[in-house]
Parts: structure tokens; sequence; C-alpha cells
């Protein structure tokens, strides 16, 4: 959360009552203006507070003007009303952090145990001549590795605390970034200023629009056509329609779906209705985590289920042998040793035998501890928010980690054409006026040539200045630059450079009709496609301005104006004709066209403007626009970076079907020569949708899909329609994976509906960016491909710490369990197989899950939507090295002391003393595992393993710090870890089989891959409307039979995945 200012001279001199005594209206009086609402709360606001005039001066604000911005005052409004913030949650404990940690039930039992054998150690019963006499040395010090064990314990609690508080961190500051980020228009001293929504104070006016999400509740001061959607707080699905004198009363956390206005605010943060609904919820400590998304909420969950189903899958099968080995195991050994001691030697029961039978223990569950992957969600973890933060430089701010992972899996992405494929800097550089087709006209010299009458262009200056949004401007260039800066919405800003070129002042023509004084508006929205403003003129005339799409505005003209500046009729022979003549060729080469018109009402004879339809009708025709919006340079290779990443790329836009075709054939999205379909909406629909009732089919969808690459002239909901369509076909047995560009209110349902959602940072609204999953920063296609290569090299460091672990865990495992059922001990001691333990969890994880993406990643095909967790390349890898792991470790178990030339370090005795023989199974096998470590590097069966090893500091040197622990552990750990220190000829034996790690890697890589060869984790793929039962943390119930333990695991990897 963003940190809060110092309290300025004005807060510390005044408390919230003398601060409240400052203004004509109290905090509690504002509350229960805002609670009453509807019409008792219109009444109240004219009656007792003397309308919106009245409320302004109690609350000391111009309703023009707005607030002063002195400091001041602004610290006076903020101890007499509060700040626009909810208190955040205060972060966990490092003390909690750990208590979590605990929870993993093997690793309290493993603490109980150690303490047993730790109490144990010092416990011998009288007048027993056991070892303690003749070995008094070894019995000594066998209270370490109880000891030991608890020690190794409490290393792995704080490495897995320490990495839990540092995620939260960086989840914290992700958070206060996307807050950061999140600015609102107000006036202050009669100017627009975007601030912080958090800066927002009551009695700020605030500029608000078609897609803003509501920052704070105020009433409207002013309003165009205004629509708020207020199903979140107030459960009404249809739009509310919002008016100065009916129903004023603006909810924060509600959504303007149509319209502009004005906003004066009356409450904020805590004291806002969404802020009350926090208290009484009791969760105005709890942080809005907007990193998390609740399962019912995730538009892309049957996705997450299947992909939480098949690691639920691996983990059991890998829990369930590990359980199986580490009981066995415990049983091999006890039975061993009651068959040697109560038959053979005829011993009788004696107290000493208890210490070792919870060693016995210990070894089992030591196994269980090394046979369970409880790494991975660490390794998923640190794979994203490694990710997460280094995508930020890559202009990707990710909103829900698991979009991360699943954006490496894409194999679709429905793109935005305006800003996304394209620049976004609109100019006119065609315009068809007073009957000529005029061309080059961004050139200044050449725009001087047009010779239009005085009268039209003073109807064109109008007719743009006025018919836009009055946050739509030019400002001077910046630094540096020599074009003018736009803001607001870049095609009202092209527009308002050409009227800069003709020599007109759009600044002026607003002076003299200033919003507040609009007779009516009609907003652009989707399904309209133009925008009207109506305007009364200083001749009393009631005059209409209309623009919009050419085809759409040009078809509702009777009129045109001709060469003189006269009204001529405009028939549909006349329309035919400059649709041919000028809107197709302006389309052909790629310009978006925009018809400009107007329409004439005497005071006397003035419609009822809600009827829309007959309004905005009967209009002349003024002129038409050729607007270019280049391709940006980046957007071709990025595309043909994704058609070799095996990645469709498809042009979804609003836009002339033949200005998309000519955008799509300069991006590289299709060829000349193609048969790719490109449609427009209409078309689109009538192929996908079945006659008798509308509805789409999707048999008949399928046949569409495969081949559409562009359609035109769409609407949000075709948008929606195409995504929910793909992700449901099955004509791909991988099935499609889909991401979405979306920056208008309306993409909000294709945005939630898609795998992965990406608003836009710069255009997009608000509504759009609260439904996606990332968000573009700089609005640039080539922005999605960096979060493909990312996402790509998540799943592939997952897949690198899984080979790695699950060929630690066989062997250990394995070595374990034959050591007990053949030698009577296992090879590795307790403390031992946790520092192993260690080694392939935390360490390797980091070391694995921080590789850098490169361009490789984007040369293979995705993996799509049914791709097993583990491939039978990796189960090739994994068993190849696990077999060879397990036969050197063998071998040395019954050969080392012939070969070797050492002590066979097997006991004969009760006693399991510290040998050079177990000393170096012990050490082959860490080393075996640092090697592996490298080849683990590469999934795919690369024979380069080395390659990119020195652009991961982080890798190479946590190998480097375990090599060089290993070697202390050993020398100079010989009491806590029962090692022996080795010779020099001895250690050389070991980096030989170590090394050779390397090259038994290159031979598997040459054992072919068979269809016959096993694959894990391949889950389920659920169907939209099949019910799936999850847990209170998103787990299927399939999971219900799990021990404690191995729930809490999937608990937490869930709880990651749904990040």
């Amino acid at each position: 959360m963003a940190k809060k200012k110092k309290p300025t001279a004005g807060q510390n001199e005044l408390s919230p009552e003398d601060a409240g005594r400052e203004f004509g209206i109290s905090l509690k009086e504002l509350e229960t203006l805002m609670q009453t609402r509807g019409h008792e709360g219109v009444k109240e606001l004219n009656e007792t507070y003397g309308g919106l005039s009245g409320l302004a001066q109690k609350l000391k604000t111009h309703l023009i003007h707005g607030l002063s911005g002195k400091d001041a005052d602004l610290s006076i409004r903020l101890a007499a009303f509060g700040r626009n913030e909810i208190p955040p949650k205060p972060p966990k404990t490092f003390l909690r952090l750990m208590m979590d940690a605990l929870q993993d039930v093997t690793l309290v039992i493993l603490i109980i145990c150690a303490c047993i054998s730790f109490a144990l150690s010092f416990y011998h019963p009288g007048g027993d001549t056991f070892e303690a006499e003749v070995k008094p040395k070894e019995a000594n010090v066998e209270w370490i590795e109880g000891a030991a064990i608890i020690i190794a314990v409490i290393v792995v609690v704080l490495v897995t605390a320490f990495n839990d508080w540092t995620k939260e961190r960086q989840f914290r500051g992700l958070q206060s970034k996307i807050e950061l980020d999140q600015k609102f228009n107000v006036i202050r001293e009669n100017s627009v200023r975007q601030i912080p929504i958090k800066d927002i104070v009551v009695g700020d006016i605030c500029q608000i629009k078609y897609g803003d999400l509501l920052p704070a509740d105020g009433v409207v001061v002013q309003s165009n056509d205004l629509k708020v959607d207020e199903s979140s707080l107030t459960g009404e699905s249809d739009l509310i329609k919002k008016h100065e004198s009916r129903d004023p009363f603006l909810l924060s956390g509600t959504h303007i779906m149509e319209g502009s206005g004005k906003m004066l605010v009356l409450a904020v943060g805590e004291h806002s209705q969404t802020g009350m609904i926090f208290k009484l919820l009791g969760a105005t400590k709890e942080e809005e985590v907007t990193t998390d998304k609740k399962p019912s909420e995730s538009k892309n969950q049957n996705n997450e289920i299947a992909d939480a189903d098949a690691k639920e899958r691996l983990i059991k099968s890998g829990s369930a042998k590990g359980m199986t080995i580490a009981i066995m195991t415990v049983l091999v050994l006890l039975i061993r040793f009651s068959i040697e001691e109560f038959i053979q030697r005829g011993e009788r029961w004696n107290n000493k035998y208890w210490s070792r039978f919870v060693r016995y223990l210990i070894t089992g569950i030591t196994v269980l501890v090394v046979a369970v992957p409880e790494g991975l969600p660490l390794a998923v973890t640190i794979s994203l928010a490694y990710a997460v933060k280094k995508m930020m430089h890559d202009n990707n701010l990710v909103r829900h980690l698991d979009a991360c992972e699943t954006m490496g899996n894409a194999t679709a992405i429905c793109s935005d054409k305006t800003g996304t494929l394209t620049t976004n800097r609109m100019t006119v550089v065609q315009i068809y006026i007073g009957e000529k087709h005029w061309k080059n006209v961004e050139n200044p010299n050449k725009a001087k040539e047009i010779v239009v009458p005085a009268k039209t262009k003073e109807i064109v200056f109008e007719g743009i200045a006025v018919n836009s949004s009055y946050s739509s401007k030019l400002l001077p260039p910046p630094e540096r630059e020599v074009l003018a800066k736009q803001v607001g919405n870049k095609t009202e800003c092209g527009l308002l450079g050409f009227v800069g070129v003709l020599g007109g002042s759009y600044d002026e023509i607003r002076t003299r009709y200033p919003e507040e004084r609009f007779v009516h508006v009609y907003t652009f929205n989707s399904v309209r496609k133009n925008m009207s403003t109506v305007i009364r003129r200083p001749d009393s005339v009631v005059r209409m301005h209309t623009k919009g799409a050419s085809e759409i505005v040009l078809k509702k003209c009777k009129t045109i104006l001709n060469r003189n500046g006269d009204v001529i009729p405009f028939s549909n022979v006349d329309y035919d004709r400059l649709v041919q003549t000028i809107i197709e060729p302006m389309a052909c080469d790629g310009l978006r066209t925009i018809c400009v018109a107007y329409r004439d009402f005497t005071p006397d004879a003035l419609p009822d403007w809600d009827d829309e339809t007959n309004c905005v009708d009967q209009l002349t025709c003024i002129c038409i626009c050729g607007i270019e919006d280049p391709v940006r340079a980046e957007v071709p290779d990025a595309i043909a970076k994704c058609r070799n990443a095996g990645i469709t790329v498809r042009m979804v836009t609003g836009d002339n079907v033949n200005t998309a075709r000519s955008i799509a054939l300069k991006c590289g999205i299709i060829s000349p020569n193609d048969s790719f379909l490109v449609l427009e909406g209409k078309e689109f629909n009538r192929r996908i949708r079945s006659k008798p009732d509308g509805e789409v089919d999707q048999a008949l969808f399928d046949k569409v899909w495969p081949h559409l690459r562009v359609l035109a002239r769409s609407s949000p909901q075709d948008k929606y329609v195409l995504v929910r369509g793909i992700i449901a076909s099955k004509i791909n047995p991988t099935r499609e994976v889909v991401a979405v560009t979306g920056d208008g209110t309306n993409d909000g349902p294709a945005l939630k509906k898609a795998d992965v959602g990406f608003a836009m940072g710069i255009q997009g609204t608000d509504v759009a960016k609260e439904a996606s999953d990332i968000i573009l920063v700089d609005d640039n296609f080539n922005s999605i491909v960096k979060a493909v290569m990312w996402g790509r090299n998540v799943y592939d460091s997952i897949a690198k710490f899984l080979q790695f672990q699950l060929t630690v865990n066989v062997v250990a495992v394995f070595c374990a369990f034959i050591g007990a059922c053949i030698v009577k001990e296992s090879p590795l001691r307790a403390v031992q197989m946790l520092w192993v333990n260690l080694i392939m969890d935390t360490l390797a994880s980091l070391a694995l899950a921080t590789e850098v993406p490169t361009e490789e990643l984007l040369t293979r095909l995705p993996y799509g939507r049914t791709r097993p967790l583990i491939s039978r390349t990796m189960m090739k890898n994994i068993l190849g090295h696990a077999i060879y792991q397990l036969g050197v470790m063998l071998f040395i178990l019954f050969a080392g002391p012939t070969v070797f030339d050492m002590d066979d370090g097997r006991p004969v005795d009760s006693v399991f003393k510290p040998s050079e023989h177990f000393t170096m199974i012990f050490n082959v096998f860490v080393l075996m595992t640092l090697f592996n470590e490298i080849n683990c590097r590469k999934i795919h069966g690369e024979q380069n393993v080395f390659r990119g090893i020195f652009t991961n500091p982080i890798f190479y040197g946590i190998w480097v710090v375990t090599f060089v622990v290993q070697i202390v552990l050993v020398q100079y750990g010989s009491v806590a870890f029962s090692c022996v220190a080795l010779t020099f000829e001895q250690w050389m034996w070991c980096l030989f089989f170590g090394v050779t790690v390397l090259l038994w890697n290159q031979i598997v890589n040459l054992i072919p891959v068979t269809h016959h060869m096993p694959k894990w984790g391949a889950g389920e793929v659920y169907e939209p409307n099949s019910p799936v039962d999850l847990g209170p943390e998103g787990q299927s119930r399939q999971g219900a039979s799990l021990t404690k333990g191995q729930i809490l695991w999937l608990r937490g990897i869930t709880r990651l995945q749904t990040q």
C-alpha cells in the first residue's frame, strides 16, 4: 500500500472536531446524506442544504473552478473528512510466518522424534554394559544427531519464513505500484489536474467519463448522458441514469458505463459507502490484494482447476509412493533388528532399544520429507515473483500471478488495433470537403491549398471543438520533441490538430460553449459508433453536431455542403458514389474514416431529445476525414515471432473492414496470398449462429475460427463470443489458450473470459483494467510478446525444478530403502538427508527458477491447455539419471571398501559410527546432485547444458556456495553430519562420479523418446458446465482422502496457482 504522507502543520494544529467546524456540514451529515440517497436524498439535498450550490458553499468549494489546491485547505479537509484510502492489513510478523511454515505435519513429527532421540541419548539404564562402556566417545556424541536434526528443521523453517516474508513484501510493492498508477482528473484552481486517487478530498470536483471506476462518493454537478452500473453495491443489474436533478448520487466502486460529467466529492475512504461495507464486514484493516483472485471470480477457472488437478495427481502419486517406501523402510529396519536381537541372539527387551527405534522412525520420516516434493510451491512462487518483477521493466504490470504462467501456454492472441498494433498517434492526412478530395493535408503547406468558404470552416471548427470530450486536448510538445502532446481520446486529438492546421482555435470555441451549457449529449459507444452534442448558438439556433464512423453517419445525411458552402440534397446514389470513390480508397490506405455532420433546429420546434433515432437523422454532411494511425515499427517483427512460436494473432477492431485489412497486411497478420478470413461483425455472426434461435452453434463456429484472422466492425459482444468459442473448441487436441487485449468498458466480459486478459495502461478504462490480468503500461503489442517469453520461462523453470527434484527424490528414497534392507541402516543419515532436502528445495528453487528468458523460447510451439506437467523427455531424464546415481551409490556401498581401500562402514554392532565409507557415499550423492542441477537447466534434450549459464548469476552463485558448504560439512562437520574428513584422492573420486553425470546426460539424450514412456501430471480438462466441488482454498474434493500434511501442501500450491 502507498505510504501515508507526513501530517502538515495544519494537521498538527487541528483535531478532526476543530477541522469539522471550519465547514457548514459535518462528516456525519454527509454520511447520512449518502446513505439516504434516492428521492428522499434529493429532497434533503434541496431543502436542507440548498441544493448543489448551497452544498458547495458549506464545503467551501466552487462547482466550476473546484478547490484552491492550497496545502492548508487540503490539510483541513483531510483532518475533517479523512483520507481516501482504506488502511491496509498489517503484514504478518516473522514469528507468524515461522508458525505457518511449521504447519507441515511431517516436520512437526520429525522435531518430536528428534527431541526424543536427544533425550534418550542421555538415558542409560542402570547396570547396562552397552556401548557407553566400550565406546564412550561415540556414546557421548549420540545427542549430536538429535540436536542436528532440530537445527536443520529450524533452518528449513527460517528459510521458508524468510521466503514468505520476501514474497509478501514483493506483493505489497506490486499493490503499491498499482495504487500509485491509479489517477483521476480533478478540477483545482479552474484547471484540470491528474492526481493519485488517494489524494482526492471532500469538496473536490472530479471529471468523470465512460469507463471510470468511481474513487469516492459524491453528487453529479453536470452530466452528459451519464449512466452508471451500481450492481457491485446495490445489486441493481440495469444501468442507472444520473442527472443533477434526478438521482444525482454517485457511489464509490461503481462504474461509469456511458456518458461523462462532473462530480462533487462528499465522502472518501472509510466514510464512503464502500468503506462502510468494509467496516461492517470487519475488513477495514484487510488489504484488497489484487494479486489474489477468488476461484469464483476467475474467468479461467476451468483452466486453473485442471492445472491444480494435474499438480494434485503428481503430488498424490509422489506422496503415496514416498509414504509407502518410508513405512517399508521403518518396518524392514524394525523387523530385521528384532529378528537379529530377539530371535538369533536371544536378547531380552532392554530400555536401551528405545533410542534405536526412535532413530529408525526418524529415518522413515526423513525419507518421507525427502520424498514429498514440498519445494514445488516455493519454486512456483519464486519463479512467478521473479518474473513479475522483471516484467515490470518490460511494461507488463501483472495483477494476477497465475496469468504469468498461463501466458506461456497461449496459442491465440486476439488483439485490438488502435494503440496496440498502431502508434495511437492520430493525424488527419486526407479530407473530403466542399466536393473535393484533398490528400497529404497533415503538411501545413499542403493544408493551405484547401479552399473552402469561411462559413464551412466555421462549422467544421465548431463541430470538432464542441462535439468531443473536453478532456481531449493538445499540449505543447514535450522537451526535445516536435509534435504536440495528445491528451485524451486520440481520434479527437487528431481532429483537433487538423483544426489548428487550418488556422482555427478549438480553445476559443470551447470557451464560448462550456460543457454545462450543452443542451444534450449523445456520447459515443460501441453500439452508436457516433457522438452528438447539441448546443444553443448566439443566434438562438439549436445546432446538433455529429461525428462518427463514416458509413453510419453518412447514411443519416440527407444533405451535404457543396464547394460554395451551400446545402444541397444528398441521395442514396450520392452515398454509394462517396463510399466507392472516397471512403473505400481511404480505408484501403489504412485510414480511419470519420464523417462530420450537423443539424439545425428552430427554438420553437425542439424535438424530444430522448428520441435519439429521430433526432440524430436528417443530417447535413460537412466533411469526411481520413485519419492515419501508423503501425508501430516493432509490431511486424513481434507478430512474426508469434507465428514462429506457434501463436495465432487475430485482429479484432471496430474499424472499417478495408482499413482493418490494410493494417493487418502491414502488420503481417495476413499476407496478400493468404486464404484466411477477414470478416465484419455481421457476417461473422451470420456464419456462427443457428437460424432457428440465433444462438451460437459451436459446430458452425469451429468451421470459422481456425481461418479467421481479422474481425472488423465488431462489437465487444463479438469479441466475447470469439474468445469464448475458441476456448470451448475441441478441434485442437491440446485445446486453445487464449489471450485478449481490451481498453473499453464493454471489453470487460471478454477480458474476464479469456485465459489472460491484457488491458491498455494508457487508453484503457478503469473497468477494463479491473477485469484484466495484466496491464500493458505502454499499450504496445511487443510487450505481449515479452509476456509470452516470461510465461514460457516460468513454465520451463518449474519443469526444470521438477526434473531436478524428482531425480533427487527417487535416488534418496530408494538408497535409504535398499540400505535399510541390506545393511540395517540408511547409508544417508537423517541430518544428511535434511541437508540434501535443503539443497533440492530452497536452494535449487532459487537457482532454477530465476533463469532469464531468451529468444529461443519463441522458436517452439506452445504447450496448450492439456500438456502434462512432466513430459516424456523429462521422464526419460529423471529415470536415466536416477539409474546412474543409484548404480554409483550401490557400487560404493558394496564394492567401495575394496576398490578404494577403506574400512567397511557397514555397522557390525549396534553403533553406527561415522566412516570414510559412508561419508564418501554422502559426498558422491551431493556432488552428483549438484552436477545434475546443471543438466536440469535444459529440459528439451539440448546438448549444451552450459549455454547461458553465466547470464544467471543467482544460479552459479548458489551452485558455488553449495559446493563450498559441502566441502566444509565433509571436512569439518564430522560430529554434526556424521562425516569423516576425506583424503584428496577420495575427493577426486567423488568429483569424478559427479562430473560423469554431465557425460551421462549426453548418453541419455541419445535415447529416443517413445510414446510408451509414461508421462505424469496430465490433468483432466473440466467442461465449462461440469460441477466442480471446491474446498475453502480452491482445492478439489478429490484430495479429501489425503493426509493432513498433504492437504496443507495442496492448499499451498493451489493458493499459489490462484495468485
